[in-house]
């Protein structure tokens, strides 16, 4: 797959880049509808799970499981027990504070004039995606169901993968598949998946980043980077394909 280096928000660098994209991105630009975003280190300038376990005092137990050797949807089940007893709405708090990555709200505010229909995508929990699809405007908002009662984490989670999907990364299987979502998104509106942005940081979202018709690797590691169309550190490069 052919990939784009965009690290610079200049007009005049976009403006000679887009001749280097390969040619069935540079024949569907500005037909794209559906745009989906990963949720942490994509819209959000941090990671949901590390700062809850920061300010709660779990990252070394945390760090114990990201680190292990557990298949990831496996490490969703076992993280979510460590915030047993929390209240829901204390954690909701903490989340509203994580920064938006510089530029999220112009974005969304843009592709929303534009009609373009917009979605969350995260191995996170729908609660704290719900809120942030609230605050920027997005349509959807896609996640693992961390369950509460009576306001209080009961540290089960249900998996968004109920089929618990393989991936297309070393036959990794995670709490949610993206390009599942995507593909769900397209056959909804009636579009084609090529008629698709994907934006995401991680290893999760390679599958959706293969499947969309434009993958866009943000502030993503290399091994990501080789799956995407463009890779960038800057969001508003959407805004050149729309």
């Amino acid at each position: 797959m052919f990939i784009i280096l965009l690290c610079h928000a200049e007009k005049k660098l976009l403006k000679n880049l887009t001749f280097q994209i390969k040619r069935k991105v540079v024949d569907r630009m500005g037909k794209f509808k559906i745009v989906i975003f990963d949720m942490d280190g994509t819209l959000l300038n941090g990671r949901t799970i590390l700062i809850f376990s920061e300010i709660k005092g779990f990252k070394d137990d945390l760090l114990r499981v990201i680190n292990s050797k557990m298949k990831p949807y496996k490490k969703t089940i076992e993280i979510a027990k460590f915030l047993e007893g929390l209240d829901g709405k204390e954690l909701l708090e903490i989340f509203r504070k994580i920064p938006l990555q510089k530029d999220v709200k112009k974005v969304i505010k843009k592709l929303n004039k534009k009609d373009i229909i917009t979605a969350i995508v995260s191995d996170s929990y729908q609660f704290v995606a719900d809120d942030l699809r609230r605050r920027l405007g997005i349509d959807y908002a896609f996640a693992n169901n961390l369950i509460m009662e009576n306001g209080i984490i009961t540290g089960e989670v249900i998996l968004h993968n109920t089929s618990l999907t393989e991936g297309f990364i070393d036959h990794q299987i995670y709490s949610i598949c993206k390009s599942c979502v995507l593909e769900k998104l397209c056959i909804e509106y009636g579009i084609s998946e090529n008629e698709t942005i994907a934006v995401g940081d991680g290893k999760v979202d390679i599958c959706m980043l293969e499947r969309a018709g434009l993958g866009i690797a943000f502030n993503a590691p290399e091994i990501v980077q080789k799956h995407a169309d463009v890779v960038t550190d800057n969001i508003n490069v959407i805004l050149s394909y729309i």
